[in-house]
């Protein structure tokens, strides 16, 4: 179902729109998770009161439990949540925590990963060893990444890098244009409209010309934004479209877990990543935060082959089956690039043991000597990465964090604000992007080595989603994300004591988030 909305640009330009509904397999699916929830807690309740014993063995579990979550790896900011839920909450915290708390990737996407392990094998040891002669500290950065998250190095490879959405569609369609033997899209979010539909309709240009085209979009991400049954609707034609871990309505960990990747590979030649979903106001086309500011990435060269291989591994786990292709989904093809790029992926375990993104970020911090701009919609970090931002700032580094003024969600906009004076004590300067939302994914030091994908400084993004991003290091394109940043920082307002002095409810509102936040 839809509904007719009409939004107002300005004074004189009005639009209006048709929106969907949540179609009804999510509100199932929805339903059946809060009645599982419900009956499972329900059903130990009533066991503890009229099963003998039954009481004390749950106590005894619940001290099990306890004790299992103080002295597990996690970090203490999730720890504590979920301490004062299990001891707070009578049985349900308990069952709660059984049931959500997991991280873990569930054991059908584990099962399907063995086919995906030794896919794009590449021997990167001489462009290592280059990269060492060139920055020792930027090497350092590289080895750690190469191994937490099964990746390589990469020369060869051209970027181009856009400071806003509107400027990447034209190239991204003139690329589609051109592919011959195959198109990879996965994304958050998919929604119709100016963006979306002129890419749709070259992808059934294409496949009906023979094209093997896949599209892997968040089954969670698009549940507002596509019919429950969109994957049919492409197959017919002759798209292969997979929602990524598609709700069925278990009272699991299924709601977490989510693929927040923005990836396109055009014959494993040309690919694209950055923070850009396929939705009109990635390109400004429709107002619903002000300007909205985001960034993307072309990638042409061997690095491509990384984004394949992160692309065809969320499709393997997503799917009972991978047929066999005639299609070379990793040729041997270069392009006259500079520097070193590394495309990587994050996500849960067991498929990263450690936390990848937030690694590169501190790792960005830990080697700074000069500056560190951070680019971010969300600012919602543990004490670590928190503390991490400080003593880059404290030792003289130049640390700037740019976040949205005109947000999206208003309750994660207190919890970023409710970091504001600590940061500031530490001297890092805070900018507010004053013409509307920023959704961008940047992070830059010393003007030389940057990251660009779809990490943002919060909990969805550094603990539980499947996440992208480029590291590059003496790039082109790392020229024009500094000059980015100079152009964005004179739209901004820069926060001070001055203008963010928040009264008691605020604080204690942000106090109860901020202590919570983890869990969300």
């Amino acid at each position: 179902m839809k509904k007719t909305i009409r939004i107002h640009y300005d004074a004189t330009r009005t639009e209006e729109r048709e929106i969907n509904y949540i179609p009804f397999r999510y509100i199932i699916a929805i339903l059946l998770a809060v009645l599982e929830t419900l009956a499972v807690i329900s059903i130990v309740i009533l066991l503890s009161y009229y099963v003998p014993y039954f009481y004390l063995a749950m106590w005894i579990t619940e001290i099990a439990t306890i004790i299992y979550i103080i002295a597990s790896d996690g970090n203490a900011d999730y720890k504590i949540p979920w301490l004062i839920v299990v001891m707070v909450i009578p049985v349900g915290g308990l069952m709660l925590y059984l049931m959500f708390g997991s991280r873990k990737l569930k054991k059908k996407f584990i099962r399907r990963l063995d086919a995906m392990r030794d896919v794009c094998p590449t021997d990167d040891s001489a462009v290592l060893a280059h990269l060492e002669q060139v920055s020792p500290d930027a090497c350092d950065q590289a080895k750690i990444l190469r191994r937490i998250a099964n990746c390589h190095v990469f020369t060869n490879t051209t970027q181009q890098y856009f400071p806003l959405g509107e400027e990447m569609f034209p190239q991204l369609l003139a690329d589609l244009r051109k592919a011959e033997k195959f198109i990879f899209m996965e994304y958050f979010i998919i929604e119709e409209g100016k963006f979306w539909n002129p890419i749709l309709e070259i992808l059934k240009e294409k496949a009906a010309a023979g094209v093997d085209v896949k599209v892997l979009y968040d089954d969670i991400g698009c549940m507002m934004t596509l019919p429950g049954d969109y994957d049919k609707i492409l197959r017919r034609s002759g798209i292969d479209a997979v929602p990524f871990s598609k709700l069925k309505g278990n009272a699991d960990s299924e709601f977490n877990n989510r693929s927040h990747r923005k990836i396109t590979v055009i014959d494993g030649k040309v690919g694209y990543t950055g923070g850009i979903n396929l939705a009109d106001e990635y390109i400004n086309e429709v107002v619903k935060h002000g300007h909205w500011k985001d960034v993307g990435l072309r990638l042409e060269g061997e690095a491509v082959q990384e984004l394949t291989r992160l692309f065809l591994t969320d499709y393997c786990i997503n799917v009972r089956s991978v047929q066999d292709s005639p299609v070379d989904y990793f040729p041997s093809y270069r392009a006259d690039g500079d520097g070193f790029v590394i495309p990587f992926g994050d996500g849960p375990m067991p498929i990263y043991k450690r936390r990848v993104g937030q690694t590169v970020i501190e790792d960005l911090l830990n080697h700074a000597h000069r500056s560190v701009w951070i680019m971010t919609p969300y600012l919602i970090i543990d004490n670590q990465l928190c503390t991490c931002i400080e003593n880059a700032a404290l030792r003289g580094v130049d640390v700037r964090i740019l976040l949205p003024h005109i947000p999206d969600k208003k309750i994660v906009f207190e919890m970023a604000r409710s970091h504001y004076h600590r940061l500031m004590d530490a001297g890092v300067q805070i900018y507010e992007y004053e013409p509307g939302f920023v959704h961008a994914k940047v992070y830059l030091a010393d003007g030389e080595t940057a990251m660009v994908g779809t990490i943002n400084m919060d909990y969805r993004s550094l603990v539980h989603h499947f996440e992208n991003g480029v590291w590059m290091h003496r790039c082109a394109a790392v020229d024009r994300i500094r000059e980015d940043f100079e152009a964005t920082f004179r739209k901004c307002i820069r926060m001070t004591k001055d203008n963010t002095r928040w009264n008691l409810p605020q604080r204690f509102v942000r106090a109860v988030l901020k202590v919570f936040a983890p869990m969300l």
